[in-house]
């Protein structure tokens, strides 16, 4: 999908090159225009801007399909890949949730305190006791 949203980019803008380029040039545009039949220069140039008018809508009314069918199917894959991601958090929280059955008075293994064991009001001021008051000993000098 993604080379063909490439080809048709490449087909838009190089019509809009070759549009511009007959457009701003007359002399590009008058010798374009005469290769078709001997009729006169007018009918010619203005048989040629319907011919580079109808080009120009089927090009863009292909690039506006191709551009709509690759939005619709990077929309779908998103929502497969979504629901596969909602699937493994369920399992995830699934396999969380099981709890190996235990015996009753047998403790289980998960733990009931914070991880991280902070120091109590009476252990601080236990280890500040336990400090000398006066100043550091300083240490003895060979």
């Amino acid at each position: 999908m993604l080379a063909l949203k490439r080809v048709v980019t490449v087909a838009v803008m190089v019509y809009l090159l070759l549009a511009l380029l007959f457009l701003l040039l007359p002399a590009v545009r008058t010798t374009v225009a005469d290769l078709g039949s001997g009729t006169s220069p007018t009918e010619n140039e203005r048989n040629f801007f319907y011919v580079l008018a109808f080009i120009g809508v089927i090009v863009m009314a292909l690039q506006l399909i191709v551009e709509n069918i690759d939005s619709s199917v990077l929309r779908r894959t998103v929502s497969k890949q979504d629901g596969k991601i909602n699937e493994l958090k369920a399992t995830l929280y699934d396999t969380h949730q099981r709890v190996a059955p235990t015996p009753l008075g047998t403790p289980t293994a998960t733990p009931t305190g914070p991880a991280v064991a902070y120091p109590t009001a009476a252990e601080a001021a236990a280890r500040e006791q336990r400090q000398p008051e006066g100043p550091p000993a300083t240490p003895p000098s060979f």
